[in-house]
């Protein structure tokens, strides 16, 4: 079909370049053979008067034209594919959606795993893909790669809708056999202990505790470094070191793990998860019916201010 000289149907195969960034990939993912790829990206060409991509090796590297041209095809195939082709009313007990959503370990433990078992008794064949919090989660959600952000709401844009999942607040924690940590943890000796900290993707983002604390002009003497919170507990395990993590988490960790919990020695607030979906999925049926089933598990949880729990010494 031609818009006004453009079969769009090129629109289709210059995502796919953009997305792949090699034409056997891009052909290979919207069923195309390679030479056909090939023509399509000859007739792109000569329509857009422009290169549109270079060869570096075996790379597709886009020209300035395509990568302004890209983020309006990509909007525009997900208008059709939400506004449009996603129109029919969604059946979860007949459908085999998968839900692609970006959030951290902490929420996978707390609160996804709780989701996850409602979704397979009431939609056996709805799926889920999940994946590790990322550098530019707004990009995720403008490209369409996911169907769901799951974070701090303070690090969620205006540029989606969102709603708010649960409030939680942080605890100190450490070894059982950690004679460093008292009960009653002192400012000074907080700060005067080795940590263990959380950093997300390429860029080493830091976890939400490290900017609430900056906030307080305190920086942390922090020795190791883990891509995750689920690694924090063997870490931390036969050292003298601490870490500062979300008390549903800690008290997660304690029912298999010997940890020692106990409350930091300054009042950091409590903060918001939330979840954010594209903009363009705010009226598909699929995403309306995936975020209520996250607000009501959501609005099972207890709240945050429930009393530490504090595992007694195994005996051997």
């Amino acid at each position: 079909m031609r818009f006004k000289g453009l079969d769009l149907n090129l629109l289709v195969a210059l995502d796919a370049l953009m997305s792949k960034r090699s034409v056997t990939a891009a052909a290979q993912s919207i069923n195309l053979s390679q030479s056909a790829m090939s023509s399509a990206i000859a007739r792109l060409r000569t329509y857009f008067g422009d290169e549109l991509f270079t060869m570096q090796g075996r790379k597709l590297v886009p020209t300035p034209r395509a990568e302004v041209l890209a983020p309006a095809v990509r909007d525009a195939l997900l208008h059709i594919q939400y506004s449009i082709i996603s129109s029919d009313m969604f059946n979860p007990a007949l459908s085999e959606r998968r839900f692609r959503i970006s959030l951290s370990d902490f929420m996978t433990l707390v609160f996804l795993e709780k989701v996850v078992e409602r979704v397979a008794r009431e939609a056996p064949g709805v799926g889920f893909e999940l994946r590790s919090v990322d550098d530019d989660p707004d990009e995720l959600l403008r490209c369409g790669d996911v169907d769901f952000l799951i974070l701090p709401e303070s690090f969620l844009s205006n540029a989606h809708p969102k709603a708010k999942l649960l409030d939680e607040r942080f605890v100190c924690v450490g070894c059982l056999t950690n004679k460093q940590l008292p009960r009653q943890l002192s400012l000074e000796r907080y700060m005067s202990m080795g940590h263990i900290g959380v950093k997300f993707g390429r860029t080493l983002k830091p976890s939400i505790e490290e900017w609430l604390l900056l906030e307080y002009g305190m920086k942390r003497r922090i020795e190791v470094v883990a891509p995750g919170f689920s690694l924090i507990p063997p870490l931390l395990s036969g050292t003298d070191r601490i870490a500062t993590i979300p008390l549903r988490l800690a008290n997660h960790f304690a029912k298999t793990t010997p940890l020692r919990i106990v409350e930091l020695p300054l009042q950091l607030p409590t903060f918001t998860e939330a979840v954010q979906w594209p903009a363009l999925h705010d009226r598909d049926q699929a995403s309306i019916w995936m975020r209520e089933i996250l607000l009501r598990e959501a609005s099972r949880m207890a709240a945050p201010s429930e009393a530490v729990r504090h595992p007694q010494p195994r005996r051997v």
